[in-house]
């Protein structure tokens, strides 16, 4: 598509906007979501010429970014979205924090007032990449035309490389509309990931070698890295730990899968982690909702840290071995000098903390998860919005390979859930993109059902878990602020979801008890069309384990105080000659 003449004969006079266009089919950019506006209609108006590129017509830009987020997360390519100036801008604000915390790779492409009036507050002008230079892995102001495609294909090998981010181009209205007559520039090769030094695997090695009590931790960064990294765990024999963000990178099938780590985390990767001699993180920031307090996390251990990003080393956590590179060549090389290990009692005290993982027996949020979870297949995408849910999704689900998984993690945004399913769904038609959210985070995104409608899209099924509370928020007031329930309460105010649903010609599921759930979960599945699936659950739920903010792992709480006072005033009511059943008997000594 490279252009000599700067002319394109099919497409007219080759303009900014259209090379942009150009740019990005030739960067093999298939999807763009975005929402037009006055200071970038002629890159709309140029789309017309272009249509290997489809647009998807969002109903506000943070549902455009978060489904080029989902669309990034899923596949693993980078997610490209775009808006108008000013408030259109600034609605991508929170996609592009939510991106750079997680390292998705993101462009984002915002019009601009022309160059003139830049600075002199003309209508829907915003210094974007003022506001946005914290939150994006670099961006960008386009001063000349001939500067565009060139700095577009910039932007998409660096959102791309390395530890990968969004990056941000803002064009100015008259650059879109100026003549080009440069050529078209070719994908740029993404720059070599530096392998890991001899010096820093040896080191490794010994200390892995003299473990008693080893553990593997694998993050978000990881997840790229899931054959090596299995390859890795099974030839050592080491149990494997995967972060919120990493789940899916070891397989949970496998017996050394230990789960998740951190504030909600499983009782068995937070004992593993507080008793462990050694800690191989792989991939992985150490972020304080996974370390609890610092000073208590891993206090036994040499630490080892696989990481690509060196800020990243020893930043939260006194690293012992930093391994910066590669983490797929780091654990391929740690694999080929690996000793089976033989630590029985390791071994057979994780087995008992394993032991200790509850599945959720009775009526609730817990329990209408699991049963969700429990239906889908190793192919289905399982996003997730913010609160309560997210946690026991991330507790409940099952993953056997990687980006399947899709939540936010380090900046937790309300409203991600649903639009990020919308684009992991585009991005995979073929494949079920299921998204479970709360009452409260799906309302800051609803609008996008009317995505769902104008595409015929039939693959997202939608699953609200209505507590009519912000339930996490009302779990940390009912615990840390003496049940003063301040500002979380919904249930007045809540739409019938069905009929919203409706509204928009998607169909619409409802089940409120543990008889109904079944029938309606086969409904809501076999349906041809996406649809949505209301569950109705008592208003109090807690999610556990829980450690609580400020405390170490080893202090995390490990079962319901509610459920625990509830059986031990069962016990304490029956009659002495009446036998417990032995489940309750052991669920009553655990609390």
């Amino acid at each position: 598509m490279g252009q000599t003449d700067g002319q394109d004969l099919n497409r007219g006079e080759m303009t900014g906007a259209k090379a942009l266009w150009a740019t990005l089919a030739n960067h093999g950019i298939s999807t763009v979501f975005g929402y037009p506006g006055g200071a970038i209609m002629p890159v709309y108006d140029a789309l017309t010429f272009y249509p290997e590129v489809r647009h998807v017509l969002a109903r506000h830009e943070q549902g455009a970014i978060h489904a080029a987020e989902g669309w990034a997360k899923a596949t693993g390519e980078i997610g490209v979205c775009m808006a108008t100036s000013g408030p259109g801008a600034t609605n991508l604000v929170t996609g592009l924090a939510d991106a750079m915390l997680d390292s998705v790779p993101l462009l984002a492409i915002t019009g601009n007032v022309a160059r003139h009036l830049m600075g002199t507050d003309a209508f829907q002008e915003a210094d974007i990449t003022g506001i946005t230079l914290p939150v994006t892995k670099h961006n960008y102001v386009v001063r000349e035309v001939e500067d565009l495609p060139r700095i577009i294909a910039e932007a998409i090998r660096i959102a791309r490389s390395g530890r990968p981010g969004p990056v941000l181009v803002d064009i100015p209205k008259d650059i879109q509309l100026a003549a080009y007559e440069g050529e078209i520039p070719a994908p740029q090769a993404r720059p070599e990931i530096p392998a890991p030094s001899d010096e820093s695997i040896e080191r490794a090695l010994e200390l892995l070698r003299g473990a008693k009590k080893p553990v593997i931790m694998a993050g978000g960064g990881s997840l790229d890295a899931s054959t090596e990294i299995t390859a890795l765990a099974r030839a050592w024999d080491i149990p494997v730990i995967t972060t919120l963000m990493g789940l899916g990178t070891f397989p949970s099938s496998d017996p050394l899968w230990l789960g998740m780590p951190g504030m909600h985390g499983s009782v068995a990767a937070n004992r593993a982690i507080s008793e462990a001699d050694v800690l191989l993180g792989i991939g992985l920031r150490f972020d304080d909702r996974v370390t609890g307090r610092v000073n208590g996390f891993a206090p036994n251990a040499a630490i080892i840290h696989v990481e690509l990003d060196a800020a990243e080393i020893g930043k939260i956590i006194r690293t012992h071995v930093p391994v910066r590179g590669d983490a797929k060549v780091a654990a391929a090389r740690l694999a080929e000098g690996a000793v089976k290990g033989v630590w029985p009692e390791w071994t057979a005290q994780i087995t008992e903390w394993k032991a200790r993982n509850e599945t959720p027996e009775h009526w609730g949020a817990g329990y209408a998860v699991a049963a969700v979870v429990d239906r889908l297949t190793p192919d289905d995408i399982l996003s997730s919005d913010v609160g309560q849910h997210q946690m026991l999704a991330a507790q409940l689900a099952r993953f056997e390979r990687p980006r399947r998984w899709l939540n936010s993690g380090g900046l937790g945004t309300m409203g991600f859930g649903f639009p990020a399913a919308i684009g992991a769904g585009m991005a995979e038609p073929g494949v079920r993109s299921v998204v479970i959210a709360g009452d409260g985070g799906f309302q800051m995104t609803a609008q996008e059902l009317a995505t769902l409608k104008m595409y015929d899209i039939r693959n997202v099924k939608i699953c609200i878990i209505n507590n009519s509370y912000l339930g996490m928020v009302r779990q940390w007031q009912e615990m840390f602020h003496e049940k003063r329930y301040s500002e979380v309460w919904l249930g007045d105010s809540n739409p019938d979801f069905l009929k919203l649903a409706d509204a928009y010609d998607v169909p619409g599921y409802r089940a409120s008890s543990a008889e109904e759930l079944p029938g309606a979960i086969d409904a809501w599945l076999n349906d041809p069309k996406s649809a949505l699936l209301e569950v109705v659950v008592p208003h109090e739920h807690g999610v556990f384990p829980m450690v609580p903010a400020g405390a170490a792992l080893f202090e995390m709480i490990e079962s319901d105080p509610r459920r625990a006072a509830e059986l031990k005033s069962q016990l304490a009511e029956a009659p002495m000659n009446t036998a417990q059943p032995e489940e309750t008997a052991e669920e009553a000594r655990k609390a």
